[in-house]
């Protein structure tokens, strides 16, 4: 059975209704497209609450030298002659960066090697360690958290390695993971010097 035709009024109704259906639907997209994702600053490394907030001499001046490269591209981004949201939201993260680093900063305690007991593992400390089995030998030197970096040897004061070999001196032992599970290594030097190097 044929379908009943519909009156022409009927047709420009409908026509008319789908037109104004779909601009709402395209200006609503134009308008979530208008809107702009929040300027997102990633967080520093963390320190835990309570603790202070310790740095070597080489952790400070990274520091001073991350702090003058965010200002000189913050002075970069003032200076610019747009005015489009991308410069804005630039200017926008590194102000927020340099908010962060200002803080740990102002919280920074510098220790210097040479105050620090020569004899026994503490902070700035570089440490060489001996698996007991085999020869593996391995280096690290402890850091403040901003300065860490595991690729280089370098851990936080804060992280479980550091803590386990804290207080420790020549020929002391510390259980560290390894290849074949858990291995004990022996600690045979620890070293304050300014220039030390972890690897």
């Amino acid at each position: 059975m044929a379908a009943t035709p519909k009156p022409a009024c009927c047709l420009c109704h409908i026509t008319v209704l789908r037109y104004w259906r779909c601009t709402i639907m395209s200006r609503a997209f134009l308008k979530d497209d208008a809107v702009e994702a929040p300027v997102v600053v990633p967080a520093r490394a963390p320190l835990p609450p309570g603790a202070t907030n310790y740095v070597t001499p080489r952790g400070m001046a990274l520091l001073h030298a991350e702090k003058a490269e965010l200002e000189a591209e913050r002075a970069r981004l003032d200076a610019g002659s747009r005015d489009d949201n991308e410069r804005k939201r630039q200017l926008a993260f590194v102000t927020g960066r340099l908010s962060g680093l200002n803080t740990r900063l102002a919280s920074a305690r510098l220790i210097a090697p040479a105050t620090q007991p020569q004899h026994e593992v503490r902070f700035g400390a570089l440490v060489t360690l001996r698996a007991q089995k085999g020869s593996l030998q391995r280096q690290f030197q402890i850091v403040g958290v901003d300065e860490a970096d595991a690729r280089e040897g370098r851990i936080a004061f804060t992280a479980p390695i550091a803590q386990a070999l804290s207080g420790k001196t020549v020929g002391g032992t510390v259980a560290l993971p390894g290849a074949r599970g858990m291995e004990t290594f022996e600690i045979t030097a620890i070293r304050y010097d300014t220039d030390a190097q972890a690897g």
